[in-house]
């Protein structure tokens, strides 16, 4: 359901033991400018996955929102499977061999290069974010392949023309790849036009590209989601916006959507009907540039 900001109000975190012991220690140590006081989703989001990549107000605003709606943390779960599924399918099936990753998040199981490349060692990854905290983790920790290539890019996903032209040094645009927006575009507010933004990305790719994309639900249990919403609203660095079904599908208009289209996350692609059934107040899908 959550991934990572990736925009321009993310804020990051200082790494050491004394990030799970609270804003006051680490304000002590974090880089200068960077407020742990302020929730901020990429370390929410580990908090909910049992990480150790957060502080006080992290888990607070964690806290707060899981009463609102318990199943958050198979949702955030079940969106990590969502993502692998996706990324399966894009190797083995797309024959797809580049990817373009925006709003990477903290590094959890089964990220990006590592499906891929369990696949086709040769894939070539370039990951997005813009939260300090993401992308000390990401060359650190985020290891390629010998045969293949894994890059990493601090900016916005506003900021298109950056992301696309350091991504070039990486990818090759003239032939298909994949871009996965997972967990990001909830925090593009309706007035700065996300669907533009998703439109601009894919004009720069190749025919035969995909964009994969992960949204919170506005429709699916909508009194839980409204106040677990508002709740993290509260206490958020960055507001988030969830959609609807239609609001989802929108980012796909003018492109093929894959088979099952816009569902619930565990709905595409299970990999069992137990997986289909997982708690999930979440829309997921995949379409292909002509």
């Amino acid at each position: 359901m959550w991934e990572t900001s990736g925009t321009k109000s993310g804020k990051g975190a200082c790494m050491g033991d004394e990030r799970s012991r609270g804003p006051e220690v680490g304000k002590e140590r974090a880089p200068r400018g960077l407020d742990t006081s302020v929730a901020h989703i990429a370390r929410v989001y580990d908090y909910w996955l049992g990480g150790k990549d957060n502080f006080a107000a992290d888990r607070h605003a964690g806290d707060r929102t899981r009463d609102a709606y318990p199943s958050i943390g198979p949702a955030v779960r079940g969106q990590r499977a969502f993502l692998g599924r996706a990324v399966r399918y894009l190797v083995a099936e797309a024959g797809i061999r580049q990817f373009l990753d925006i709003g990477t998040g903290l590094p959890a199981a089964n990220n990006v290069h590592q499906v891929a490349q369990s696949l086709a060692p040769e894939c070539r990854v370039v990951y997005v974010d813009n939260d300090p905290l993401v992308i000390s983790h990401a060359r650190a920790l985020l290891k390629s392949a010998p045969e293949g290539t894994t890059a990493y890019i601090d900016a916005d996903l506003r900021d298109t023309g950056t992301i696309l032209t350091e991504a070039a040094s990486t990818l090759d645009f003239t032939q298909p790849t994949a871009v996965m927006l997972i967990g990001i575009l909830q925090f593009i507010p309706d007035e700065e036009d996300p669907w533009s933004i998703v439109g601009e990305v894919m004009r720069a790719t190749a025919p035969g590209s995909f964009v994969t994309i992960a949204q919170p639900a506005r429709d699916l249990e909508a009194e839980a989601m409204a106040e677990f919403l508002r709740r993290y609203n509260e206490l958020a660095a960055e507001q988030a916006y969830f959609r609807t079904h239609s609001e989802v599908s929108r980012f796909f208009d003018g492109l093929k959507l894959v088979e099952p289209g816009v569902v619930r996350q565990p709905e595409w692609r299970p990999d069992s009907e137990f997986e289909a059934k997982h708690p999930t107040a979440a829309w997921g899908g995949m379409a292909q540039k002509s």
